[in-house]
C-alpha cells in the first residue's frame, strides 16, 4: 500500500515537473523566435546609382516607421530606439549619401542639397515599396522629411519630431557662425563653420544640455567623428551648411502643410538643446493645435539618454493615432 502511494506521489511530481519544463521550453522557444525575428538587419540597396545603407527590424506586415537621422550622425543614432520599437513596428533607418555607410560621391558627382537628399530618400522609400509610414525626424531629418511629407502627404501616417526645427523662433544663437557662412562665404566665415566639423564640436553636440553626461556613450560621437574625418567629407558637409538657408525659406510651406493636412504629430524635444531651442517645439501648435508635445531634460541628441522614455511615448502615441 505504501509502495503504491509513493509511486503515485512520484508520478504526480514527475508530471508536474514535466509540464513546467514543457511550458518553460515553449516560452523560451517563442521568446527566442521573437528575438531572432526582430533582430536588426544591416542592408544596402542601390538607389539612383548610389549604395544606400540602412538598418531594418520588425515584421514587414506591421506599420512602418522610418527614422531619418541628423548631423553629424547616421542611422547609428537610432540603434537603441530600433530595438524598442521592433516588437510592434517595422522599423527602417537609412544613412543619407555622404553619411554613415552610404555612398559618399564628391560634390561634383552628387549635388549635396537638402532638396536632393530628400529626393534620394523618397526614391529609397519607393524602392522598398513602402506606401504608408510614420516619419521620425531629428535635426537634418527635419528638412529631409518635411520635403517628402509636403510632396507626398498621402505617404505620411504621422510625424514624430525630435529636435527638428521648422520655426524661426526655434533657431538658437549657437547657429550664428553657420548663418554668417550662408550669407557671406569667405575664408573667415568658412573657418568658423569648420569648427562644427571638429571632434570638440561633435562631442559638445552630444553632451551639452544632457541631464546626465556620464550616460552619453563616447562611441556615438567617436563614430560620427570617424565619418566626418574621411577624406573629402568636409567639402560635403560645407556644401550642406551653405544650403541650410533653403530650409528656412520653406518654413511657411511646411506650416501650410501642417495646417491643411494636420498629420498626427508627436513633438519630443531635448529642452536644453542650444541649436534648436525649446521655443521651436512649442511653435508646432501654431499650425497644428493637436500636436502632442513633450519637453525632456536633455540636449540635441536626447535619444542617447532617454531612448526608453521616448520609445514609450512613441508606442503610446501611435497606438492612439495610427490605425
Amino acid at each position: 500500500m505504501k509502495t503504491k502511494l509513493i509511486m503515485s506521489i512520484l508520478t504526480i511530481m514527475f508530471l508536474t515537473c514535466f509540464k513546467s519544463y514543457a511550458k518553460h521550453s515553449v516560452e523560451k522557444k517563442v521568446a527566442l523566435q521573437s528575438t531572432l525575428y526582430k533582430a536588426v538587419e544591416y542592408k544596402t540597396i542601390l538607389v539612383d546609382s548610389l549604395k544606400i545603407f540602412y538598418r531594418e527590424a520588425g515584421e514587414r506586415t506591421k506599420q512602418t516607421i522610418i527614422l531619418l537621422h541628423g548631423f553629424p550622425s547616421s542611422s547609428h543614432m537610432y540603434r537603441n530606439l530600433i530595438n524598442e520599437l521592433a516588437s510592434n513596428y517595422h522599423v527602417i533607418a537609412p544613412d543619407y549619401p555622404g553619411f554613415g555607410q552610404s555612398s559618399a560621391p564628391t560634390p561634383g558627382q552628387y549635388q549635396y542639397t537638402f532638396d536632393n537628399l530628400s529626393i534620394t530618400m523618397e526614391h529609397f522609400i519607393d524602392k522598398l515599396k513602402i506606401k504608408k509610414t510614420s516619419l521620425y525626424i531629428q535635426d537634418y531629418g527635419g528638412p529631409v522629411g518635411m520635403r517628402i511629407a509636403t510632396r507626398r502627404p498621402e505617404l505620411i501616417q504621422s510625424l514624430i519630431i525630435q529636435n527638428a526645427n521648422a520655426y524661426v523662433e526655434g533657431l538658437g544663437e549657437i547657429l550664428k557662425p553657420l548663418t554668417a557662412y550662408i550669407e557671406n562665404q569667405n575664408t573667415e566665415t568658412e573657418k568658423a563653420a569648420r569648427f562644427f566639423l571638429t571632434v570638440d564640436a561633435t562631442k559638445w553636440q552630444y553632451t551639452a544640455g544632457a541631464e546626465s553626461p556620464e550616460k552619453i556613450a563616447p562611441d556615438s560621437y567617436s563614430i560620427d567623428q570617424y565619418y566626418l574625418n574621411r577624406e573629402g567629407n568636409d567639402v560635403i558637409q560645407l556644401a550642406l551648411f551653405r544650403d541650410y538657408g533653403s530650409n528656412i525659406a520653406l518654413y511657411e510651406k511646411w506650416h501650410q502643410y501642417f495646417a491643411k493636412y494636420k498629420p498626427p504629430m508627436l513633438i519630443i524635444w531635448g529642452k536644453n538643446d542650444q541649436f534648436f531651442i525649446a521655443a521651436g517645439a512649442n511653435a508646432y501648435k501654431n499650425d497644428n493645435p493637436n500636436a502632442e508635445i513633450h519637453l525632456l531634460n536633455g540636449g540635441h541628441f536626447a535619444l542617447e539618454e532617454h531612448h526608453l522614455e521616448i520609445s514609450k511615448l512613441i508606442l503610446n502615441f501611435l497606438s492612439k493615432k495610427v490605425r
